[in-house]
């Protein structure tokens, strides 16, 4: 198989996967947020913080590091499966111990037995990981597909009949749980790789090299994102982070299914590649642009339609969420620019420089957060979008040199997708006067928006539109071709 009908292969099936876990996901969370009260979520949204914090060390860089590297064999997948979970165990009982603590930072002694039973995620993470690690370096993202689907349908099953049961914060606690397990059991039973009786502190320290620039990294990233969190959790109310984080959960859903599934074989793409600039520019430019024409139009409409759409969907007890939705609407659009930057950066393997580029943003990003948290909530939400057009910066910044590729460039890569959203959005949100039910009103959009997005992308001969239906006309031909030969 050609690299590029390999790539377009798994990107399909790492874009089916994320979309049918997160749709999946996303109607589980409307039932669950129409059964159980917002509090709840404000709970187990402070909880996960932690877990999350935690999870940082098991999960961030090691796995990067094992797929940027050229000549990783099983001695290093070995090492690092009997260091991770090694790690994941202590960092359990780490946060096992210190349980009441946080619990009584928060005063709110009902957190502890949450803490102690949300963390067995770390362990099951240690487990998972090296797996994950395999499946995305040999690009058989096939197997992601069956073991998410299947993990994230039998804890939707076991999450509703909980919350009906009347359980409340256990129902999140055990869908969240048994998401996780059944994933890694699955992953295990069709991945054939195991770990060998072998073991080697050389090699971890060859594999830390690159990857512990990326954990810190990491660390740093997951601490800032979550730190908002905090801040909500202890300044304000459980309603208030319930309201903040249902406004991020419906775009960041969007930006899961396609950035996540372009970032997944981006990187392991332009590692292969990490030799030739210039190949890496043209993927680069390419994941910008495609991504990009995807992304922008479906947040255009997502902040327009808000409103009506979260009063149908969640119910009025969450309508306090819509301003915060806009507001993260507008800072993952551009999301595109992040994610090919660094992903350039990590495949050239320069982990050094993305550490100083986190560092840097970072530092913004907390004076932001600091200069703002003693005004309300919407003050620290309305900080994001400004962080996010300067951290668009600082990520491209490196590439102007490394890649040639500055973020003037990138922009106007962008702005024919940014210009038919926009105009699309007017006139989505023109319908909204019209003398119409709710319902059909939402539906109206939604349908106009994508008519007029593909027909303006049709007519203005856009480079992405092209290009995606060349992808699509490809696999239909290549499955065309394979039921031929079946028959």
């Amino acid at each position: 198989m050609s690299q590029k009908k390999n790539v377009t292969n798994n990107l399909i099936w790492r874009f089916l996967e994320r979309c049918g876990a997160q749709g999946v996901t996303f109607v589980i969370s409307i039932v669950l947020a129409r059964l159980l009260d917002p509090s709840a979520y404000g709970t187990i949204a402070l909880v996960t913080v932690f877990t999350t914090i935690m999870q940082v060390f098991v999960d961030g860089g090691i796995g990067n590091a094992l797929i940027q590297k050229k000549n990783a064999d099983d001695l290093d997948f070995s090492s690092m499966f009997f260091f991770n979970l090694a790690i994941s165990v202590v960092l359990y009982i780490l946060i096992f111990l210190c349980a009441p603590l946080i619990a009584n930072f928060y005063n709110m002694p009902e957190l502890v037995p949450v803490i102690r039973v949300l963390s067995l995620n770390l362990i099951i993470a240690g487990i998972r990981n090296v797996q994950q690690a395999y499946v995305s370096r040999n690009m058989i993202f096939k197997r992601f597909f069956f073991s998410t689907m299947g993990a994230t349908i039998f804890a939707a099953i076991v999450g509703i009949v909980m919350a009906y049961m009347g359980f409340g914060i256990w129902a999140l606690v055990a869908q969240t749980l048994f998401n996780n397990a059944v994933g890694t059991l699955i992953l295990w039973l069709t991945v054939k790789w195991r770990p060998k009786k072998l073991f080697s502190l050389k090699r971890l320290k060859e594999l830390f090299s690159y990857g512990w620039k990326l954990l810190v990294s990491s660390l740093i990233d997951t601490v800032y994102n979550d730190l908002r969190q905090l801040i909500i959790g202890k300044m304000y109310s459980s309603n208030d982070l319930a309201q903040y984080n249902q406004g991020q959960k419906i775009p960041q859903l969007i930006i899961t299914n396609i950035n996540t599934s372009i970032d997944s074989v981006l990187l392991p793409t332009m590692s292969r590649q990490q030799d030739h600039p210039e190949n890496i520019k043209n993927m680069t430019r390419r994941a910008i642009k495609t991504s990009s024409f995807i992304i922008m139009p479906l947040m255009v409409v997502l902040a327009v339609c808000a409103e009506p759409l979260v009063q149908l969907v969640l119910t009025e007890k969450w309508l306090p969420c819509v301003p915060y939705l806009r507001i993260f609407c507008f800072s993952y659009a551009f999301y595109p620019i992040h994610t090919a930057n660094l992903n350039a950066i990590k495949a050239i393997g320069r982990s050094d420089l993305f550490l100083k580029l986190e560092i840097i943003k970072k530092f913004i990003g907390l004076v932001a957060v600091f200069s703002t948290m003693w005004f309300g909530v919407m003050a620290m939400a309305c900080s994001l979008p400004f962080v996010s057009v300067l951290n668009q910066i600082i990520n491209s910044f490196p590439n102007r040199k490394l890649l040639n590729y500055s973020y003037l460039a990138q922009l106007k890569d962008m702005l024919p997708q940014i210009c038919i959203s926009l105009t699309m959005g007017v006139l989505v949100y023109m319908l909204q006067f019209l003398p119409l039910p709710t319902i059909v009103t939402l539906f109206v959009q939604v349908l106009a928006g994508g008519v007029i997005y593909l027909g303006l992308s049709k007519i203005l001969k856009i480079d992405s539109f092209a290009y995606l239906l060349s992808v699509i006309q490809s696999y239909r031909k290549k499955r065309g071709a394979n039921s031929n030969e079946t028959e």
